[in-house]
């Protein structure tokens, strides 16, 4: 295990779009982080049943999905392209159904590849199933062993790249979130979620070193994501939101410590701090994502992005023909820009457009604005434990947004202030010593939501 104590970027000047410490060749003819934005077109079924009686019907909905848009990769000159396919729940529980659709995808990539010399990769990404359980069994049992299979056939199948949205901690998280409970979250994202994560990551890093495929990245997106979604429908204060995001540093950061080499997947917005962490090339999203979800941060998450993502769009018609053919000319022409402005030298010129555009408008973007990124990713790795690391970030993630409130870098209403302050108290509360807090969270965890002997705690 390789545990992160520094940053391998530490100069603002280095921190852009496309480029990155460690370059990463992938799939036919890819290098991210060499000095080009690729486009990382992620589609799904509309919705239909799937069953074995409907397989034909869904292999045939996804080559022609992938069909298509690498056709309009072609028409447009698109220098590359990942295409990542998102199991739906169907295709996990059935592995063999999952690598069907990954054999299929790389064929058409393979066909495109050798056509028209489209440089590709192919992104396989399984879902998280062990939540289909209450209260999730996270290393043994039936939906373990099925996910397990799924990493295995799709990675024999074709996949260039192994990613999940894994859930380790969620079903104490939900609660903490709403109920803006600082200890609950960083007990669920800095004990629970890391420790689920080192056992599911070395069983990727298996799996791909097996296959000769690269382990990419995890994502936060049933914690950061979810708080994001609920801030937007203010369900949650938008600063608390702020906060869980930084939070989810240190969870994601350990697919890395176990032997991940990115990309890192385009959902995990927390990736700005990853790559200032390992250097590895990382996927984002925005604007383009709005096909899929809503947020603030449509531009400013290309700042630092190596690919840029549309999340997932469904394969209904448009007015311009399929949804992902069209996602794919929004990809082709916002990485045309990025990729422009660098070749012109204008890289650091545009990144700081874009993250002047949306810093302003709300918390969660001023957390990811690439200067803030690297002073709290410096002081995060600094602690020695990821519950440290977790309570560490808490602490410099609340002391940013009070600075850059007070200095008038972004506004926030009267009730979102009185949250700052009330979140910083309770962050003040979280005790240096792990051992105390984890014995008081475990005395007063709901058992009948989680199973602690699950994430190596002895009760």
């Amino acid at each position: 295990m390789e545990q992160y104590t520094n940053l391998a970027i530490t100069e603002l000047d280095q921190f852009v779009f496309g480029r990155c410490p460690h370059p990463l060749k992938v799939g036919r003819g890819l290098t991210l982080g060499a000095g080009t934005v690729y486009p990382e077109l992620n589609f799904t079924l509309a919705p239909m049943a799937i069953n074995a009686t409907t397989m034909a019907e869904v292999l045939s909905e996804y080559a022609h999905m992938a069909d298509q848009a690498c056709a309009r990769a072609v028409a447009l000159e698109v220098p590359g392209l990942v295409i990542e396919f998102e199991l739906v729940p169907d295709l996990t529980l059935q592995p063999e159904w999952g690598a069907q659709v990954t054999a299929v995808l790389r064929e058409v990539l393979d066909k495109y590849a050798a056509s028209d010399g489209l440089a590709n990769a192919l992104r396989v990404t399984p879902n998280d199933i062990r939540e289909f359980v209450r209260p999730p069994l996270m290393r043994e049992g039936p939906k373990w062993d099925q996910m397990v299979s799924s990493f295995e056939l799709c990675a024999q199948a074709g996949a260039d790249l192994l990613s999940i949205e894994s859930t380790g901690g969620k079903e104490l998280h939900d609660d903490a979130l709403l109920n803006a409970d600082m200890a609950g979250s960083v007990f669920a994202l800095g004990v629970l979620a890391c420790a689920d994560m080192a056992q599911l990551w070395d069983m990727i890093v298996s799996v791909a070193a097996r296959h000769e495929v690269v382990a990419a990245g995890d994502s936060a997106c049933g914690f950061a994501n979810t708080a994001m979604a609920l801030a937007d429908t203010r369900h949650i204060p938008k600063v608390w939101a702020a906060v869980v995001r930084v939070l989810s540093v240190p969870r994601s950061l350990v697919a890395y410590e176990h032997g991940g080499r990115g990309p890192g997947k385009d959902c995990a917005y927390e990736n700005v701090y990853l790559k200032a962490i390992t250097g590895y090339p990382m996927a984002m999203e925005g604007a383009e994502a709005a096909c899929a979800h809503l947020s603030p941060l449509g531009n400013i998450a290309k700042a630092t992005a190596d690919l840029w993502s549309n999340e997932s769009v469904q394969n209904v018609k448009l007015l311009g023909g399929m949804a992902p053919t069209v996602s794919m000319e929004q990809l082709a022409y916002a990485t045309r820009l990025m990729n422009q402005a660098a070749h012109a030298g204008g890289a650091s010129l545009l990144r700081d457009w874009l993250v002047a555009s949306d810093m302003g408008h709300d918390p969660q973007a001023y957390v990811l604005r690439p200067d803030v990124a690297l002073k709290l990713a410096a002081e995060i790795v600094a602690e020695p434990t990821s519950y440290l690391r977790t309570r560490r970030a808490a602490l410099v993630a609340l002391a940013a947004l009070r600075e850059g409130q007070a200095a008038g870098e972004f506004s926030l209403t009267k009730p979102e202030a009185n949250w700052l302050g009330r979140l910083s108290r309770q962050a003040e509360q979280l005790p240096e010593d792990e051992e105390r807090f984890i014995a008081e969270m475990v005395a007063g965890a709901d058992r009948q939501k989680v199973r602690l002997d699950q994430y190596g705690l002895d009760v």
